[in-house]
């Protein structure tokens, strides 16, 4: 399976979904790949944002080598699965869709709910942290 995780930045929350999936699939034994893009390009080619990097690493993860780049319509072939955080993320990809097949791989992390952006909130990245790996091992579930 691979999953492809995806923000507005690709600096907060994509790149931890990426790493708390990945984690929680190799714990799991799965042969899963996980990736992370965003739909804004202010940070193409730079690592994620620093606490996110923090927020990982106090749960063992380690996302520090994560680099930054654009969703592409390519990236509707390469992954099974394409899961966004927020309905505007939502929004977005699915207008690059091409046909139904492109769209049916596309849902929230959370379902109807969002995954809140903590760019603005050092406070929040602790708790998203613990909504994304909620998410994660729902999907999981689904699809082990």
């Amino acid at each position: 399976m691979k999953i492809l995780m995806v923000c507005l930045g690709n600096i907060c929350r994509s790149p931890l979904a990426e790493g708390i999936m990945q984690h929680l699939a190799d714990k799991a034994g799965l042969d899963w790949h996980v990736d992370s893009a965003g739909t804004g390009d202010w940070h193409v080619g730079r690592g994620p944002d620093r606490r996110s990097v923090k927020a990982a690493a106090d749960q063992g993860i380690d996302i520090s080598k994560q680099v930054c780049r654009l969703f592409n319509v390519s990236d509707f072939d390469k992954f099974d699965l394409i899961l966004v955080m927020d309905k505007s993320n939502l929004a977005n990809i699915l207008a690059m869709a091409r046909n139904a097949e492109d769209r049916q791989k596309v849902k929230m992390l959370l379902g109807d709910q969002i995954v809140p952006d903590p760019y603005y909130h050092d406070a929040q990245f602790a708790p998203v942290f613990k909504l994304i790996e909620a998410g994660c091992k729902e999907i999981i579930k689904q699809y082990a």
